[in-house]
Formats: C-alpha cells, sequence, structure tokens
C-alpha cells in the first residue's frame, strides 16, 4: 500500500496541515516542476492517479494496528510482556500502556514517531483530499461510486478508531487548504458517531459485496457492513435493530469458516472466504510494506534462527511483547483447538540472570513445565517461519473474520431478548472450534467465546468495554500479576472510568489550543 506520495507532515494536525502543503503547490511558486516528483498541481486528475492516492490512504491501518497492541491487547487481560531488566531506554513508555499508568506523554510515542491519534487523523486527511478532488473530475458513475465507497468506509473507520480510543474529537471533513482550517475544537461522542453512520450509510451503496477469494484487499459492503453494525452497538445510544440488520446482511453474503482455525491466519490463506477485512502485509525486501508481529511477540534469545529461521541481531532488543498470560492459556476450554492454534511454548535454558536460550517449541495445549527447563508463552497465530529477514515477515492482520461476525450477531439477538435465535450462531463458532454445542446464548459465554476466537487480534479491550466489563477484568488481572512481579507499582492497574479512553496526546494539545484533555489525564 504505498505510493510515490510524500506527507512529510504526517500525524495528528500536521496530518491536516499537509492538506495546506498539497494544496499551495498548485501556485505559480516555480515555472519549472522536477519532473521526477509529484505534486497536487498535477495529481488528481485521472482515476489511476485517485487510484493511487486511496491505496496510500490504506497505509496508516499498518501503524495503527500496530499500536493497538499495545494499546487493545496488552490493555486487556489477555496479554502482558516480559520485562527485560537490562534493556530499560525506551521501553517505559510501552509497558505504562497494558499497566495503566500511561499519561498524555506516553500515549504519543507508542509507535513512534506517530502515534494512534495521529495516524487515524493522516488517513482522514488523505481521504479528505480524495473526496474533494473525486467532485472535480469527470469519470464513469461506477468509478467514482467505487472509490468514494472506499474512501468514506476509510474514514468512518478511522473516526471510529479515534472515537473509541479518545472520545470526542474534532471532525474535520473537507480538504485543508488554509492553516486556520486545521484547528478546531473537539467535537462531542454523539457527534461524531453521527457521522460514522453518515459516512458509512453513503459508503455502503457504493461497495460491492465479495465475489470471489481470495479478495484483494480493498474495502467491501461487508467490511462496511461489519463496521457499521459495531458502530450501533458501541455508540453511546445502542441501535441493536439496526445492527443485527447489518450482520444478518453478512450471513446472506458470500463468506464462509475455514474447516480449520489455524488455516485462517496462515499467509497462504490471506484474504480468504472467512476473512471480511485485513490489514495487508508483504515480505519482499525491497517495498518496506512487511509486517514484524512474529519477532515482536516471540521471547528474546541467544539463537534466535532457532525459533526464526534467521539470525537476527534486534531480536535480542525488541522482542518480549504481547505475552499471553498464564490466565489466558488455562482459560480455554478443555479441547479448544483454538489454543494450540493460537498459542505456542518457547523451551529452553536461562543463563547468567536472562540469557533465555530456545531449544523447543512445542504446544500449550496441555503443556506441563518440564524440571531444569524455562518457557514462555507465544502468538502462534502470526508465526509462520522459516523468515528471509529479521523484522520482515508476510503475515496480514485479521480486522473482521465471518466468525465474528456470527458471534457479534449473537450478543446482539441476546440484547434483544432473542437468545434462541442467537443459539446457532454461537455454535457454528464452537463447532469449528472442537468444543460441544452450548444449551443457551448469554452474554459470558459469547463474551467468552469471542475472547477465545479473536484472541490476539485487537479486540478483548472494546470488546470489555462495550460489555461493561473492562473495570472488574482488568483489576483482576493486576491482583494477579502483583502476586507474580515486585516490581509492578502500588498505583499500577489503577482502572477508572476516565481509563476506558486514552489521553489526548500532549503535542497535539500544544498544537491546538482549542482542543481540551480528556479528564483523568
Amino acid at each position: 500500500m504505498k505510493n510515490k506520495l510524500s506527507y512529510n507532515l504526517r500525524y495528528g494536525l500536521w496530518a491536516l496541515l499537509a492538506g495546506v502543503l498539497l494544496a499551495s503547490c498548485g501556485k505559480d511558486f516555480l515555472n519549472v516542476y522536477p519532473e521526477t516528483s509529484l505534486s497536487s498541481a498535477g495529481f488528481y486528475q485521472t482515476q489511476a492517479q485517485l487510484e493511487q492516492a486511496l491505496v496510500a490512504a490504506y497505509a496508516p491501518l499498518r501503524s495503527i494496528v500496530n499500536t493497538g497492541v499495545y494499546m487493545d491487547e496488552m490493555r486487556s487481560d489477555n496479554t502482558f510482556f516480559t520485562r527485560y531488566s537490562a534493556n530499560r531506554g525506551f521501553e517505559p513508555s510501552r509497558e505504562s500502556l497494558p499497566e495503566i499508568l500511561d499519561d498524555a506523554n506516553s500515549s504519543a510515542v507508542v509507535n513512534s514517531p506517530g502515534n494512534r491519534y495521529g495516524d487515524d487523523y493522516s488517513g482522514i486527511a488523505m481521504i479528505n483530499i480524495i473526496l474533494s478532488r473525486l467532485e472535480k473530475i469527470a469519470l464513469p458513475a461506477g468509478a467514482k461510486d467505487s472509490i468514494a465507497g472506499e474512501a468514506l468506509f476509510l474514514r468512518a473507520f478511522y473516526y471510529f478508531d479515534l472515537v473509541q480510543h479518545y472520545g470526542g474529537v474534532p471532525l474535520h471533513l473537507e480538504e485543508i487548504t488554509a492553516p486556520d482550517q486545521s484547528f478546531k475544537p473537539r467535537n462531542t461522542v454523539n457527534e461524531v458517531y453521527a457521522q460514522i453512520i453518515s459516512d458509512l450509510g453513503e459508503a455502503i451503496p457504493k461497495l460491492q459485496a465479495a465475489a470471489s477469494f481470495p479478495q484483494s484487499g480493498r474495502a467491501t459492503k461487508g467490511a462496511a457492513k461489519m463496521l457499521l453494525a459495531y458502530v450501533y452497538m458501541s455508540a453511546p445510544d445502542k441501535n441493536y435493530a439496526a445492527a443485527e440488520t447489518e450482520l444478518l446482511d453478512i450471513t446472506h453474503m458470500n463468506y464462509t469458516l475455514l474447516p480449520g482455525y489455524a488455516a485462517v491466519f496462515d499467509p497462504a490463506n490471506k484474504n480468504n472466504s472467512e476473512s471480511i477485512f485485513e490489514v495487508q502485509y508483504l515480505s519482499d525486501l525491497v517495498s518496506g510494506q512487511q509486517s514484524g508481529f512474529a519477532w515482536a511477540f516471540a521471547p528474546k534469545t541467544t539463537n534466535p534462527d532457532f525459533l526464526m529461521g534467521y539470525k537476527g541481531s534486534s531480536m535480542n532488543i525488541f522482542s518480549g511483547w504481547n505475552v499471553p498470560t498464564q490466565e489466558m492459556v488455562s482459560s480455554y476450554e478443555a479441547g479448544d483447538l483454538r489454543l494450540d492454534a493460537s498459542v505456542a511454548v518457547v523451551e529452553g535454558t536461562i543463563s547468567g540472570v536472562e540469557d533465555f536460550t530456545a531449544t523447543a517449541v512445542k504446544s500449550a495445549a496441555g503443556y506441563t513445565p518440564q524440571p531444569g527447563k524455562s518457557f514462555f508463552y507465544m502468538i502462534k497465530k502470526y508465526y509462520h517461519p522459516p523468515y528471509i529477514a529479521e523484522f520482515n515477515t508476510p503475515e496480514n492482520w485479521p480486522v473482521y473474520r465471518y466468525s465474528g461476525a456470527l458471534l457479534l450477531l449473537a450478543e446482539c439477538l441476546v440484547r434483544e431478548n432473542k437468545a434462541q435465535e442467537a443459539l446457532p450462531y454461537l455454535n457454528r463458532v464452537r463447532t469449528r472450534a472442537g468444543l460441544p454445542a452450548l444449551a443457551t446464548a448469554t452474554l459470558d459465554n459469547i463474551a467468552d467465546e469471542m475472547r477465545h476466537e479473536l484472541a490476539f487480534e485487537n479486540h478483548r479491550w472494546t470488546d470489555l468495554i462495550r460489555l461493561g466489563k473492562a473495570i472488574p477484568v482488568i483489576k483482576a488481572k493486576g491482583d494477579r500479576l502483583k502476586t507474580i512481579y515486585p516490581w509492578l507499582l502500588p498505583n499500577s492497574f489503577n482502572i477508572t472510568e476516565n481509563r476506558l479512553i486514552y489521553p489526548i496526546p500532549f503535542r497535539e494539545i500544544q498544537i491546538n489550543p482549542q482542543l481540551t484533555q480528556n479528564p483523568g489525564y
């Protein structure tokens, strides 16, 4: 998802100001333009150029899911991290997020040099330019609808990500052409949700349903309906009937559950018939579009070649994140096939203080610690070695899957007092996991099923908030971990209502004097 458009100021309000810089290129400042560079004066003129710009607008998704590992998965009860005493440089800012010790400064450096807030607005700025220029050129109706549909989906996605994690944020819906247009006060949460619903309502008729697999990775009608269902079920004013309609529509599309759970995450099966939307990565050593999840999630070892098939020194610096907790591993039902597909045990020996040498990779299902051996849990979903370079892997990141749509529909139906209707959708997912069918559907057993079906896919934190379970669940996690790790501070895991959203990054407050900070930060 790269093109040759350059956005030098990509983050936060600087991303919005980039629109000003691009627009100013159209003035006759110099009569001679470098023929090897692209500017807005000669761009956004054809369908091919708009398509190129649209592909670029997907790129911030990569940074968002990477930051989501810390802000959604590690913040939840699914995972934590391995603390290495010899490496205390940049780590504390990342560690503060799962410990609920983050502030307006640490929230901005997780995905240095950017942050989630800035990545979302970077995407929004690109989309607003596309939508503005799209109105001004002549294109066939079908082409114009296709570009507009994808663009509106992406803008809705970025604003949904913002409102879930930061609350009410400024709504920028037009291309920025002057600096003073970049500085706006915050809109209310309800106003942001209303805009998301409006964008998706316009996008859905313009998008096509997935007709064949593998898909292209671009947004489809199914992806937009899935997002809209989440929006209806997450907004302050819930609309479960509307969410049910969108989710039922998805069940009548071409999606299916793959026979085996592990196959869903195999790079050979990207964009498969269970995939509704996933973030695209490519490991080719040329384009810079690779993922690196397997390296970040593995334990730090003295012999990374044993795990990865490639010996890279960075594994002794940047690994040990997003480690499944013992409670998470123990929470799987006996016989749940998803445990072996989702979590591995890396077994080995420790010399010195913390020099770990891996000697075996084993299944977490039924694992018993061996005398004289140390072990670490490791997420297995994104682990498919051998790799060709360090932090260069081809695994995509799943955002919406058909199994998730079935479970979200089951939750929706239970909330509408239609528990019997919810049961078949819940049991379809359980059956694929090798588990017996349940006799009743409840919010609790659906939430438990979501936890294990969508484990390590950045859903658990926002699911806990939607279900009203975040505060007691995270307090319990903190109580458990404090008995294991004496280095945890007494005020860690002090989860409150204010901490269900994150602070606006401090530098954004500095840039825009009209912004106000979230309570409690």
